[in-house]
């Protein structure tokens, strides 16, 4: 019997896919309303159509998946991509077969396409309010668990850009990490860092301006997070930059009311949880006519 860690390790570079775990989880042991109630013969068409005007279409491929890995045999259509703007009406996926398919695919289809088009269309509006500017909206680890990667394709597919990925493809040294070291102590461990990791980059979290300083005498820090600084605070951070090849990124109070302001400090990224944790469903449905 492997133990929890084994079991754990095996997770994490194993992941079971997504679609199939939603799957599993709505379809169980089958379909006991299909197969009372709909003819194993029955054939029908359908489409998938947005409700509401101004959305941005994402997961739109992640629900054709879904149809095929229930019945290899439908035809499968996707009209309008993931990153396509959408108006009241709008289809996005077309399908015909089995009818008896088509419903039982038909509500985890839906569930994926309204909440990642929820992400895509809340990120579109924080990357349309900071048009002007030269910030760029980023999503951050406050994710679905287990739908990660689905979620940060969704920003991206609403203009938004990708922060790490995880905890292994970017070091993020936060407060707590800093409280844990003096200045001296952190220039060695970020040399150690680069030694081990030469391709990854390095961010620092700030808390003050005086942080702000102390960090930009180090060498191979990246990117410094200015975190719930004022904009006052923001301003002057980013003057202190300089030559130094460094990159800032605003976080902490972020929303759409606050990101305009925020962006006109001259930040060079804006990391907003919301785009994930907090973005409303998109309405969707499924017409189905017999043929």
């Amino acid at each position: 019997m492997p133990s929890p860690l084994e079991i754990l390790k095996q997770f994490v570079h194993n992941p079971p896919d997504p679609v199939a775990i939603a799957l599993a989880e709505d379809i169980g042991a089958g379909d006991v309303t299909c197969a009372c109630f709909v003819a194993e013969e029955h054939r029908s068409a359908a489409k998938i159509f947005v409700k509401q005007d101004s959305a941005i279409a994402a997961g739109v491929e992640v629900a054709a998946e879904v149809f095929h890995l229930v019945d290899a045999s439908l035809e499968v259509r996707v009209v309008r991509p993931s990153g396509s703007v959408l108006a009241r009406g709008d289809t996005v996926l077309e399908v015909t077969g089995s009818t008896r398919s088509i419903l039982t695919s038909e509500r985890t289809a839906l569930n994926f396409i309204q909440q990642l088009s929820g992400v895509a269309t809340l990120t579109r509006k924080f990357v349309d309010a900071v048009k002007p500017y030269k910030a760029r909206i980023l999503d951050t680890r406050k994710t679905t668990p287990g739908l990660r990667s689905l979620e940060k394709t969704a920003v991206l597919s609403g203009g938004g850009t990708n922060h790490r990925f995880g905890l292994y493809d970017m070091a993020m040294v936060k407060e707590n990490h800093v409280n844990a070291t003096d200045l001296a102590q952190l220039a060695e461990n970020i040399r150690t860092f680069h030694t081990l990791h030469p391709d990854l980059r390095l961010e620092l979290e700030a808390q003050s301006l005086q942080q702000v300083r102390d960090f930009l005498t180090l060498d191979g820090v990246h990117v410094v997070m200015l975190d719930n600084m004022s904009l006052a605070d923001m301003r002057a951070a980013v003057e202190l930059r300089g030559t130094k090849r460094v990159h800032f990124e605003a976080s902490g109070g972020v929303n759409l009311d606050t990101v305009v302001g925020i962006a006109a400090t001259g930040v060079d990224f804006i990391s907003v949880g919301a785009l994930t944790h907090s973005a409303p469903a998109v309405d969707f449905s499924l017409d189905i006519q017999s043929i």
